[in-house]
């Protein structure tokens, strides 16, 4: 969130003040880079390191953040995240030189340990993963937003900014996700591992173009999102999921353009830092602001270096997958930074690091080459790679410098001895370039990025199981892959028999149930329902009408005593609404697993129909119990 004391923008005064800290703020900064205020003689590099948080028993997310935190107090370096399953850490900034690499990942491995430590006493293990598999909608209620001001805010704020009716996800990969939610807490499906580069002003122009340019490669080698909601999407569906969840624009008959709030952005850069700042308060309203009490301008002639805590307030809800940073260093001076966002968590810390060490390297070993990357590539190109990468990832094929066409894999390749190039000029320990790096080219040689091992994973569990326990295993094996911080190209896939410590009578009926569902109208003939029954082997046949609402319930049962009853007048028209259950017995989402059991045993009917309100949402039969019936007493 940049800025940590921010508030709703209430009244017009509030508004035009802190729109003229902000003014003030660019004016600050473009005093600064004219004269030579920055810091421009050392170069360091941080990150961020954002993760879930699960139920031991259930592998769902486990909502303890805000309890976490009580009994983690003496850890200043642990924070909050939107929702209460999220926790974010920052790494210590340090010199981009020498054993930097190993003691980012130590330093990280030390954190995420003693976190987990912890997390232990509260029956919750750490994923480290762009999007958790087992991540439900419901999950994603206002309730379950981390009980903090400035997220209030926030969700206050862009609620404010929604022009339709609610936020929308459409998102077409195997599978297909279209769905409406009420807030945009969808945000918080997403976790990354951001990394930052210390950028000398002079040269941020170039750099920013080159890290734009790698936004794709870079993806498609890290992808490690490709699973929501139980659907198979995108590689890296975070960037979908991202832009939609804040989107708060709708469709118009005329053609005028709005940007998204989440973008890749518009163009090269091309003068200064300057531009993106003014773009950006240029095209989307202020939506939170802050007590600003510092005047940067009057800082600015008193010889003092000013936060800039508006413009940081604005950044913080404008979100660039490649964005600018502005801070100050521990002795006082500015500097400017490249936040990469595009990195997923996960799928270890090992492959974390191998990722930064990667981008790092080829900032570096690009920049040392080429004096504009502008001249090799045209932005659309580099814009089209980032969207090609977050939708097949390593399967992608690029267009690369001089519009040649290459494999995502084949331009990986060729980038490591770049990457190599630019460690090996910032003075990198060698044993360090050739761990991290060879991570990467193993990935790319054996063709598996946590994107593909997920999808393999899930596909093949899928076919012995159901949608819940596929999802619960591969969790489970990530969550195991992890502890041993083996890189993902050297996982092996799970078995359905790997689940050990699943207890699916801590589950709801949302977990379990048929979704893909067959249905007919009332006004619809027997012959019909008998006959898609048959086609499709199925035994319950929900009634609805012309809006999804339930209306009614067929059987195999009703059908078969039908034909029985009516054999003697087979050419009479019976229709559904003849011999449907007029009023069936159903159960919500929010069901307890067991309570659904004991609610079909009483009643002696063989299934159950899922309803939110009226409306129809899935089915679950006793074929589903019995699955559900054989893993409790596999657990004793």
């Amino acid at each position: 969130m940049g800025e940590q004391k921010v508030s709703l923008v209430n009244d017009q005064k509030q508004m035009q003040k802190f729109v003229k800290s902000l003014l003030n703020d660019v004016n600050a900064l473009e005093y600064m880079l004219n004269n030579d205020w920055f810091e421009s003689d050392i170069i360091r590099i941080g990150a961020e390191q954002e993760m879930v948080m699960v139920d031991k028993d259930t592998f769902k997310p486990s909502l303890v953040a805000m309890e976490a935190l009580d009994k983690m107090q003496h850890y200043p370096w642990v924070e909050t995240e939107l929702a209460k399953f999220n926790l974010e850490t920052n790494i210590e900034p340090r010199v981009f030189e020498k054993d930097c690499f190993a003691l980012l990942e130590n330093e990280n491995t030390d954190k995420l340990d003693k976190i987990q430590e912890v997390l232990d006493t509260m029956n919750t293990s750490i994923v480290l993963t762009g999007i958790l598999p087992t991540l439900r909608k419901y999950h994603l209620e206002m309730e379950n937003l981390t009980p903090k001001k400035r997220y209030f805010a926030l969700m206050e704020a862009l609620n404010k900014q929604l022009i339709g009716q609610s936020y929308e996800l459409r998102i077409v990969g195997i599978d297909e996700l279209l769905v409406k939610h009420s807030s945009p807490l969808l945000e918080a499906s997403n976790t990354s591992f951001q990394v930052h580069l210390q950028v000398v002003p002079d040269d941020f122009v170039k750099m920013y173009n080159i890290a734009q340019a790698l936004a794709g490669p870079m993806m498609a080698i890290s992808a490690n999102s490709p699973i929501v909601f139980g659907k198979r999407l995108w590689h890296e569906t975070r960037i979908a999921l991202f832009q939609q969840s804040l989107d708060t624009r709708t469709t118009h008959d005329h053609m005028r353009e709005r940007s998204p709030r989440v973008s890749f952005g518009r163009d090269w850069l091309h003068d200064s830092i300057l531009e993106i700042y003014r773009e950006d308060i240029a095209r989307f309203r202020v939506l939170l602001s802050s007590d600003v009490e510092e005047d940067s301008l009057n800082m600015i002639k008193e010889g003092n270096v000013p936060k800039l805590r508006a413009l940081q307030v604005h950044n913080s809800t404008v979100y660039r997958w490649n964005r600018p940073c502005y801070g100050i260093s521990e002795n006082g001076k500015p500097h400017l930074r490249i936040e990469n966002r595009i990195l997923p968590s996960g799928p270890t810390v090992l492959d974390e690091v191998a990722n930064a060490c990667f981008w790092l390297g080829c900032m570096i070993g690009m920049s040392m080459e080429l004096d504009d990357i502008r001249t090799k590539m045209s932005f659309v190109d580099a814009r089209d790679n980032f969207g090609k990468a977050a939708k097949f990832g390593i399967d992608s094929k690029f267009t690369w410098f001089n519009d040649e066409k290459i494999s995502a894999e084949d331009l990986i390749l060729q980038l490591l001895p770049i990457a190599r190039k630019g460690l090996e000029s910032r003075n990198v320990d060698q044993n360090d370039i050739e761990k991290y790096l060879n991570v990467i080219r193993m990935r790319a040689e054996k063709h598996m990025t946590g994107a593909r091992w997920m999808l393999r994973a899930f596909t093949k569990l899928h076919e012995n199981s159901n949608t819940d326990e596929a999802l619960s295993v591969l969790t489970a094996t990530m969550i195991a892959n992890q502890k041993s911080n083996k890189p993902v190209h050297d996982w092996e896939l799970p078995n359905i028999d790997d689940l050990k410590m699943y207890r699916p009578s801590h589950l709801k009926v949302s977990e379990f149930m048929l979704t893909d569902l067959f249905t007919v109208q009332k006004d619809d003939i027997v012959d019909f329902v008998a006959e898609l029954m048959d086609w499709n082997t199925i035994r319950y046949t929900p009634v609805e009408d012309s809006k999804g609402k339930l209306v009614g319930l067929v059987t195999a049962r009703q059908v078969l005593r039908h034909y029985i009853k009516n054999k003697q007048h087979p050419k009479k028209t019976v229709l559904v609404s003849d011999i449907m259950i007029k009023e069936p017995v159903t159960v919500t989402q929010e069901t307890n697993i067991l309570e659904a059991m004991k609610l079909m045993r009483s009643n002696k009917i063989g299934c159950l129909p899922v309803v939110n309100g009226e409306e129809l949402v899935g089915l679950i039969s006793e074929t589903e119990f019995l699955r559900i019936t054989a893993r409790l007493l596999d657990r004793g």
